[in-house]
């Protein structure tokens, strides 16, 4: 008989993206770069015509070839981001 930890977290560690919600995915990715850039970039036009948060987590959920390239996109800025030298000292 095993005894369960019941706050142990349920680890992924093979998946980068576990417990990462798109609406905080979005979020970081309008907080790094803007709509704009973000639409310029991933070529989704949710990001360009009027963007808002609610439509484009809707065009997202709904069209797996943007989501997948947003997440994409999140986890390269985060590893540049997690690679980059501290400054200062």
């Amino acid at each position: 008989m095993s005894q369960e930890q019941p706050n142990e977290p349920n680890e992924q560690p093979n998946d980068p993206l576990h417990g990462v919600t798109l609406k905080d995915i979005v979020n970081f990715l309008v907080d790094c770069y803007g709509w704009e850039k973000l639409g310029n970039w991933t070529r989704i036009r949710c990001f360009v015509n009027n963007p808002t948060m609610n439509s484009s987590l809707k065009f997202l959920r709904k069209t797996p070839w943007a989501r997948t390239k947003v997440e994409n996109l999140y986890l390269v800025t985060k590893r540049n981001q997690q690679n980059k030298p501290k400054r200062g000292g």
